[in-house]
């Protein structure tokens, strides 16, 4: 769904999964300071947004999903997954509920999948699940922003900033008075610097939840069974995820990024070396230059010098060997 924030004055379209929405309005660097400063917003509106509607909404919710949401209050934020049987990690929700509706966003084109998952396990349960996306547009306001949320609005707030369900016909007028705009470059930049993983970038088909530190934030280890749970009391219990986030400080000589993807080896062994890891997330940082999140082997010491295809790296621990 093309976003008509596009016509705005410098706007750039984003590609692949964020396509529709602009990766930056002609000055990146700036874009990300106005949002480090909590002015300006992002249009987020190609993302998923799904209700669940009916008396036993959270009751159903807390079922199938990695947080506590039985008891949630309305208005508080939460974040959780949706897990396979085996523990691994298939989708990831940014929700909030306002006492009649449990709002969540969603990552772009994913809803579909989801939608058909929750239909399947509604059975003799009051509730009601839709995909909204057509009707809903997500705008985020960063942390310290004192825009306002018009009347009506469900809004999400977290450490971050806020998170709007905006209906998508207001989405242009209310750009025009929330200004200026800031592409998706910059939001990622400034969400690489929080070490905050996202769904199909720092996840692949066997990402489980203590490999990206989301145990706490999405995944609530003292509540009842859910899907793949096993799993995760096993990791907690018993072991260590074979895997762990690291924030990476790239070579700020290179003049390209290195991509989702990029493979990671020891600094020591080179480019031709084992194969430790790799890129999940690179970005341009106003401040800190460029940098990276990825995915290495627990083991990998925490001092080691690191090479990210031919880039070299330093990294911070995110997730504890």
């Amino acid at each position: 769904m093309k976003s008509p924030l596009l016509s705005l004055p410098g706007a750039v379209p984003a590609e692949g999964v964020d396509e529709g929405v602009a990766a930056h309005y002609g000055d990146l660097f700036r874009e990300q300071r106005a949002l480090a400063d909590g002015t300006g917003f992002v249009d987020l509106s190609h993302r998923g947004v799904v209700t669940v509607t009916g008396e036993d909404r959270l009751s159903w919710l807390h079922l199938l999903l990695t947080q506590h949401v039985s008891d949630l209050p309305a208005g508080q934020a939460a974040e959780a997954l949706i897990l396979s049987a085996h523990g691994h990690i298939e989708h990831a929700l940014y929700l909030v509920d306002d006492g009649a509706t449990v709002w969540a966003h969603v990552e772009p084109g994913t809803q579909e999948a989801l939608l058909a998952y929750l239909e399947s396990m509604k059975f003799f349960y009051r509730v009601e699940v839709a995909d909204r996306t057509a009707e809903f547009a997500v705008v985020h306001l960063p942390a310290g922003s004192i825009a306002e949320v018009p009347e009506g609005v469900v809004a999400r707030e977290t450490a971050y900033g806020r998170d709007l369900f905006l209906p998508r016909a207001d989405l242009e007028s209310y750009a025009e008075k929330t200004g200026p705009a800031a592409g998706l470059l910059a939001y990622e930049a400034l969400r690489v610097e929080q070490h905050r993983p996202r769904l199909g970038f720092e996840t692949d088909h066997r990402t489980i939840p203590h490999e990206l530190g989301w145990i706490g934030t999405a995944v609530h280890l003292q509540k009842g069974c859910y899907r793949g749970q096993e799993t995760v009391a096993r990791v907690q219990n018993l072991g260590k995820p074979p895997r762990r986030l690291v924030f990476l400080h790239l070579d700020g000589s290179d003049v390209h990024l290195p991509v989702h993807g990029t493979e990671i080896h020891l600094a020591d062994e080179g480019p031709d070396g084992r194969r430790i890891g790799f890129i999940t997330t690179s970005a341009r940082h106003h401040e800190l230059g460029p940098v990276a999140l990825a995915l290495v082997k627990r083991n990998v010491p925490v001092d080691a010098r690191l090479v990210a295809g031919d880039t070299a790296a330093a990294q911070e621990t995110v997730v504890e060997p």
